[in-house]
């Protein structure tokens, strides 16, 4: 790939895009890294952090089973950027205890156990002794509990700062705030068209997650991204005082390893609106305390929101864009986290197959 400035340009430097680029960077190819804002400013240091398929999954798909691959590819990826970069990463698979709080709910969590063990997701239930050792800081009754060994947390803030370093120590040139507003590709080269002015390079990936869909593309009809915007709060409590992720329903709660305690979701349909909905905030420090009490009397230390990246379908855009030289990988919606390692290995392997050999794929294909 030569005759251009750039092999490759990458536009989102989210935790997808900028994993792409160090992967190709790897693989000695000169890669632009564009991104309107900072480089892991939006959904990726927003998310929690959670790479939990018992929380996600409960039928056989294409695309669970590659969430699932990622998840098997986290412990390497994570050692190979601290190894690269000197970076700590805070990366724990403590697992995650699921509970129900009713007879009816705990029937339903069995089943789903059962279902999910057929996908390759285990779990075992715990006893009131069993839980109460995991979880001391749970409330004191639960009409049963399930614990995924395999669930685990990353603070994404953390790999976004190896990978700013990774992918500076490999040469990728990183532009921050340069706004991508056209990608015209072709069959053996892509324009792209920047607040900075025109760029070309052999190869392009789109990678600008929920605002992927805001960016013209003349002449190919991609899938529509959106944002599904989502609150999440933080206290700090002591360190280790957690445990597992602590699961029911849509209430989560998990623990860096410095203390900070996150407690999610919400899922709306707003748009880009930024501005804090307070009710949504209250009732999510309502069911948080509900599940660890001693949350009730304390105030959140931190509030925010993020936009997750979701595609009309539910699944993922990954792949080629026809027959050009294209490349999406946007719409990972609540999993782009989880999602970072086996994206980046497929994408960053398919160019440099593509470059080499004139092999085409399809978007969206596991």
């Amino acid at each position: 790939m030569g005759g251009m400035p750039f092999d490759v340009t990458v536009t989102g430097a989210g935790i997808i895009g900028s994993s792409i680029a160090w992967r190709l960077a790897q693989r000695g190819l000169r890669v632009a890294l564009l991104d309107a804002g900072q480089m892991g400013g939006e959904a990726s240091s927003a998310g929690a952090g959670m790479l939990a398929p018992g929380g996600e999954m409960e039928d056989r798909s294409a695309w669970n089973d590659f969430a699932l691959e990622s998840l098997r590819l986290y412990s390497g990826f994570v050692a190979e950027l601290e190894s690269e970069t000197g970076q700590p990463i805070d990366y724990q698979q403590f697992g995650a205890v699921e509970v129900a709080l009713s007879g009816d709910e705990w029937r339903l969590l069995e089943a789903r156990g059962r279902r999910q063990a057929s996908l390759g997701i285990p779990s075992c239930p715990l006893s009131d002794t069993e839980v109460k050792r995991l979880a001391p800081l749970l409330r004191g009754e639960v009409a049963g509990a399930l614990f995924y060994p395999r669930d685990a947390l990353v603070d994404p803030r953390s790999v976004m700062r190896a990978l700013r370093s990774a992918c500076l120590k490999r040469g990728v040139e990183i532009r921050e705030r340069v706004r991508v507003t056209a990608i015209r590709p072709k069959a053996d080269r892509v324009e792209v068209e920047t607040s900075d002015g025109p760029l070309a390079a052999a190869a392009a990936v789109l990678a600008a997650g929920a605002w992927s869909s805001q960016i013209a593309v003349p002449g190919m009809a991609l899938r529509r991204a959106f944002p599904v915007r989502g609150h999440l709060m933080g206290f700090q409590l002591d360190a280790g005082s957690l445990g597992p992720i602590l699961r029911h329903g849509p209430t989560y709660l998990l623990q860096r390893a410095g203390g900070f305690t996150i407690a999610g979701t919400s899922s709306e349909h707003a748009g880009f609106d930024r501005a804090l909905d307070h009710a949504i905030l209250t009732d999510i420090h309502s069911r948080a305390a509900a599940l660890v009490p001693v949350l009730s009397g304390l105030s959140p230390d931190e509030q925010w929101l993020g936009f997750r990246p979701a595609v009309e379908d539910d699944s993922p855009v990954i792949g080629r864009a026809g027959e050009t030289a294209l490349w999406l990988a946007y719409g990972h919606y609540r999993n782009g986290i989880l999602m970072a390692p086996a994206t980046a290995d497929r994408i960053a392997r398919a160019i440099t197959t593509s470059s080499e050999t004139g092999s085409s794929g399809r978007s969206g294909t596991p």
